[in-house]
């Protein structure tokens, strides 16, 4: 691998200068994202009519009963391939930038993982990679198709991201038309009763990736080959792998592939 191109070297009156050019910018966009934040919590929500039904490791539960007593519930879909037996790279990555949940708890918001795979399998993932954060099966439930985190055209239309089928396919993100997808998905509950106030896939995940925010902060970026980027091992997006096999030769992937800007 060729050696990559480094910032040009200034004096430090210089890097002032163009730092503090920059800062104004960062503070900009800091009150955008203020804004933007301010704008999402204001989403209507949508009463959730559907009796959704989970296996977990206390046995069968409802979508009420996620939520753990507290009155936000976030989840994260995660893609498990059941036929490798394993979950995605990309979503392994999430998962592994999750961070300890009392914080969270603080705040009346419980964090799960909600994936369409057998619980056990799941399980035997979770101990795997050494995780704690709640996990719940939802195979034999509608959930996943519902909230597409499930693309089968054989049992509901085909939509990913907000796009039906002919635009992922006119966009060439055809991984998206069938198969397990990410994203996450809020929900919030009043008593018994709860409701969707919010979904986000593809490049909107970024926002749940602590890593990618440190490495945004770094002169090679994510080293992904893109927006200036140097591509640092030669597989572009698909560079994440599992925690442990990064000192191991693997094939690119794209199960959590997702567009540049």
């Amino acid at each position: 691998m060729s050696r990559p191109e480094y910032p040009k070297i200034a004096s430090r009156e210089q890097w002032l200068l163009a730092r503090k050019a920059l800062l104004a910018k960062e503070k900009a966009l800091t009150q955008q994202r203020d804004a933007l934040n301010a704008e999402r919590r204001q989403l209507p929500m949508v009463k959730v009519e559907v009796d959704y039904r989970f296996q977990g490791p206390e046995g069968e539960l409802g979508l009420a009963d996620l939520f753990a007593g507290r009155s936000q519930l976030i989840v994260y879909h995660f893609m498990y391939h059941m036929d490798r037996g394993e979950g995605c790279d990309g979503c392994s990555c999430l998962v592994d930038n999750i961070g300890h949940q009392a914080h969270l708890h603080a705040r009346d918001t419980t964090l799960v993982l909600v994936s369409r795979a057998p619980l056990a399998d799941l399980q035997a993932f979770q101990r795997r990679m050494g995780w704690t954060l709640p996990w719940y099966s939802s195979l034999g439930s509608a959930f996943n198709y519902d909230y597409h985190a499930t693309t089968d055209e054989q049992v509901t239309p085909v939509e990913y991201n907000y796009r039906d089928k002919a635009e992922l396919e006119r966009l060439n993100l055809n991984y998206h038309v069938q198969g397990e997808q990410p994203g996450v998905s809020v929900f919030l509950r009043d008593g018994a009763q709860v409701y969707h106030c919010y979904s986000s896939y593809g490049r909107g995940l970024e926002m749940l990736m602590s890593s990618f925010h440190y490495l945004d902060l770094t002169p090679f970026g994510r080293g992904e080959g893109w927006d200036g980027m140097p591509d640092l091992e030669g597989k572009g997006m698909h560079w994440t792998r599992l925690h442990y096999e990064y000192q191991q030769p693997t094939a690119a992937h794209d199960c959590c592939a997702s567009t540049k800007p």
